[in-house]
């Protein structure tokens, strides 16, 4: 890979006058080595330590997202899950005449078609925990090849293609596409922060930025056609109260003054319209686009629990900077990761790169058909930018390799919560009945409770029940399903949970759901002086009292097995 530019033409003695600074302005430095007590420059249009600095930040958040899985896939798709992913596996054999065949697999590409479907809790772990110890290790050694990120990116597809509604996000396909560029990174079997034969290629390099282009536009048309209060600048008036979880800043940030909120959403308008534009503008609004990008993310995160959406749309903006533009990040010290960068971009320049190899035009042959495949598949995604109908977060081939994203095309204006209740009562509607609230790990509940922090973790099922808030109960079958563990006391579903009412007691005879407004208090407020956070007013039930064994029929119907009464686990509060 040769950058770009007359270096080799420029008189080194005038180009020993350039500062550091002054690497991105004209021509690319001199590739000589400095005098001594002279600043060495890392010259522009090269991606060594970029690469590192990506894979870093793409192994974190393979980790975190391996991490949840491993913490709560047993609860939500295993034996005993919400929703098992045996039986959504079964069914999509079912559909196929019960033949594993290529359409089935082509349906839900995952490697658990040939596992023992038997013991899925144990599938599941061993899926989490191999992609836990290969994250690990490129996040600590900086390094990869692309055998060991093509597992990552099998072993999160296994699980994304059965996690039905658990995995139904839009980041859960950003990070497969960004997983699937990752792979080109990196050499084929080679294990080396630098590895000398195989430079980051230009290819994956426009295709990380092809990428956070389409993110962050789709992201803006999504907006601007979705709901009026992005035209007339009003949505963060509602965001900070309305999103899926908000956090503690969120509560603050939803009282600074209207001209404030206009601000925000100008900003936003101008990040997600104009700013990704700035990618086809030369490397220095190239690199500003980076910048603006991560200070936009960093702002999101600070603002709240989006899960790891926006630590994940960090990564492909680091693809705007070259080594010049990230060599600060490391050491300067003499035989250290920048000054060996340094040498290879000298013998680069002075014509003293290793012969091609066979290996060298196999790579080519592969970028070049990564180039075709993703301008395939880009196809629908365009026209789907263009088009006034517009959808996000969809995936137009099963193995989420080109997706299309977009984020709150519409906001709601009012919050609204579901707050499932239980009562030891043998009579659900005697007057004297009372009932005890469940609390979640994360949503919104007591309104004396704090609202959390936990970007980047994601917790599925908080998550689950704001979506259940804006429909009706019988759109979400998996809510009645862990009504029905609830009143067994089951300790995997209660594991999700942060507070049972019932621990150390019988269960409970009758659960339901309520359905509650929520309202920020105000600070400083009568409210906020009582210790709280939220101020909720009753609007109605969300289904009537059941019982476990009126749920019987109902479970055996979907093939859930019917859960027994059991002493809960002690760690549930």
């Amino acid at each position: 890979m040769r950058p770009d530019g007359p270096a080799m033409a420029a008189p080194v003695e005038s180009l020993r006058k350039r500062r550091c600074g002054d690497v991105g302005s004209g021509s690319p430095p001199a590739p000589a080595r400095e005098p001594a007590g002279y600043p060495t420059c890392l010259r522009v249009g090269t991606f060594w330590l970029t690469r590192i600095v990506l894979l870093r930040a793409l192994a974190f958040v393979y980790f975190v997202a391996f991490l949840v899985a491993f913490h709560q896939n047993k609860q939500l798709i295993g034996d005993q899950g919400l929703l098992p992913s045996r039986l959504y596996l079964k069914s999509v054999q079912q559909y196929f005449k019960g033949r594993i065949a290529w359409d089935a697999l082509s349906s839900a590409p995952t490697i658990l078609w040939f596992l023992d479907w038997s013991h899925m809790d144990t599938n599941l772990d061993l899926l989490a925990l191999a992609g836990l110890g290969i994250s690990s290790f490129v996040l600590i050694a900086g390094c990869a090849n692309m055998a060991l990120m093509a597992a990552l990116w099998v072993l999160y597809i296994s699980l994304v293609n059965v996690g039905q509604v658990w995995y139904a996000f839009g980041w859960e396909s950003q990070l497969l596409e960004t997983g699937f560029l990752g792979i080109f990174l990196c050499p084929l079997w080679t294990l080396s922060r630098l590895p000398r034969y195989t430079p980051t290629s230009w290819v994956v390099v426009w295709g990380f930025r092809w990428l956070i282009f389409r993110i962050m536009l789709g992201a803006g048309l999504i907006k601007i056609r979705g709901d009026q209060c992005w035209w007339d600048l009003t949505c963060m008036d509602y965001h900070y109260e309305t999103q899926p979880v908000p956090n503690p800043a969120a509560y603050y940030l939803h009282r600074t003054p209207w001209w404030v909120h206009r601000t925000e959403t100008l900003g936003n308008h101008v990040i997600e319209l104009l700013v990704p534009f700035f990618l086809l503008l030369g490397r220095r609004m190239c690199i500003l686009h980076g910048i603006l990008q991560v200070i936009f993310q960093v702002i999101l995160i600070i603002s709240g629990n989006l899960s790891f959406l926006n630590w994940l749309t960090i990564v492909p903006s680091l693809a705007c900077f070259d080594d010049a533009a990230l060599g600060f990040l490391f050491s300067s010290r003499p035989g250290g990761l920048r000054d060996r960068v340094l040498q290879l971009q000298e013998r680069e320049a002075q014509g003293a790169w290793p012969v091609r190899t066979h290996g060298y035009a196999v790579r080519q042959v592969v970028h070049l058909a990564l180039v075709t495949l993703i301008g395939y598949l880009s196809i629908p995604v365009i026209l789907n930018l263009l088009s006034s109908q517009q959808v996000m977060n969809v995936s137009f081939n099963p193995l989420r390799i080109v997706n299309t994203y977009g984020a709150f095309g519409s906001i709601t204006k009012e919050r609204t919560e579901v707050i499932l209740q239980g009562t030891a009562s043998p009579n659900a509607s005697a007057s004297d009945v009372v009932w005890e609230d469940y609390e979640f790990r994360c949503k919104p509940g007591d309104p004396r409770r704090r609202p959390c922090l936990i970007s980047p973790y994601h917790y599925r099922l908080d998550w689950l029940m704001w979506f259940a808030a804006f429909q009706t109960y019988e759109q979400h079958e998996w809510i009645i399903h862990l009504a029905g563990k609830l009143m067994a006391n089951d300790a995997q579903a209660l594991s999700l949970l942060f507070h049972n009412p019932f621990t150390g007691r019988a269960p409970p005879r009758w659960v339901r759901a309520e359905l509650y407004r929520y309202k920020f208090s105000l600070p400083g407020g009568r409210h906020a002086a009582e210790g709280e956070w939220w101020v909720r007013r009753r609007i109605g039930p969300y289904f009537p009292p059941l019982s476990l064994q009126g749920l019987r029929g109902y479970f055996e119907a979907r093939e859930w097995p019917h859960p027994e009464p059991t002493t809960p686990h002690a760690h549930t509060h």
